[in-house]
């Protein structure tokens, strides 16, 4: 804290060296200790002389380091004593261990009262940031964001070698609300300020619907921004299918993504028309923490 003039003295109680009377004098420097002192004001002080105790202001002054009686003093005067009182309305700094929880304010992070249930998101810890005491909320400590969703009806007759955004219509659960199930966008999209690294998986139930001479490919693949960066796939035979076949595709990965990145999942097939099935379909991921 600032101030204008002189710093007071925080709760600086103190008494001065021994004065010496001096025959007609009435100014006199205070010290303590051999230094001179300079009091917050008459008011802040004790002055005895010849064993009375003197009205501030009426019978003495103070200016600086310098106490003035109102009369010069004589021979045979006594000053007993001066006590320099500093400033009565600071407690100065406390000793150790005599501050009390009761004793705090109810905004203070104390840690007096026990959480007995899990953190919610918007609870907050005290951490040191390269020495500096900061909080954080918790939310920030979790694998967030984070969703799942699947299929609440499964897509039938999609196009042979064609990539099909898969209908993830249904949310189980998405922290931050970043993740769209609506028609033609199906799609997790980076909040503001969780630009990170992220695990994000897919799984696919593809089923053919003819057997074929050649083979048949079948793809899970995951695009961000509207691109394939990174997909599970598996070949079969028509000796290996044998009729109308379901197959457990998976394509998992970790993206670095910004701010706006989108994620969404494409499945295909080649060679032949396909399904999405609804069993075992999902598409999920999470932030990984402690990432940029």
């Amino acid at each position: 804290m600032a101030y204008l003039g002189k710093s007071p003295v925080v709760g600086n109680f103190q008494k001065c060296d021994a004065i010496t009377v001096v025959n007609g004098q009435a100014g006199y420097t205070l010290q303590v200790g051999g230094s001179n002192v300079s009091p917050e004001s008459a008011n802040h002080m004790l002055v005895s002389l010849n064993g009375i105790l003197q009205a501030p202001t009426s019978s003495f002054t103070v200016s600086g380091a310098t106490l003035t009686f109102v009369s010069n003093l004589a021979t045979g005067d006594v000053i007993d004593f001066v006590m320099l009182l500093g400033n009565v309305l600071d407690i100065g700094t406390p000793s150790d261990g005599t501050v009390t929880n009761a004793k705090l304010a109810q905004d203070i992070i104390s840690g007096e009262t026990a959480l007995t249930a899990p953190p919610a998101t918007t609870d907050e810890f005290l951490v040191s940031d390269a020495g500096t005491l900061k909080r954080i909320d918790f939310s920030l400590l979790g694998n967030t964001p984070s969703w799942r969703a699947t299929m609440s009806t499964a897509q039938t007759n999609n196009t042979s070698n064609t990539a099909t955004l898969v209908s993830f219509d249904t949310e189980v659960y998405d922290t931050d609300g970043a993740y769209t199930n609506t028609s033609s966008n199906y799609k997790f999209t980076v909040p503001s300020g969780q630009a990170g690294k992220y695990f994000i998986g897919a799984n696919l139930n593809l089923a053919d619907y003819q057997d074929n001479a050649d083979f048949q490919q079948k793809r899970c693949m995951i695009y961000k921004n509207g691109a394939v960066v990174v997909e599970g796939r598996d070949q079969f035979t028509t000796a290996e299918i044998q009729g109308d076949a379901d197959n457990f595709i998976g394509a998992f990965t970790v993206l670095s993504l910004s701010e706006s990145d989108y994620i969404q999942v494409y499945g295909q097939v080649y060679n032949t028309a396909f399904d999405i099935q609804t069993p075992r379909a999902e598409f999920y991921g999470f932030k990984l923490i402690g990432t940029q």
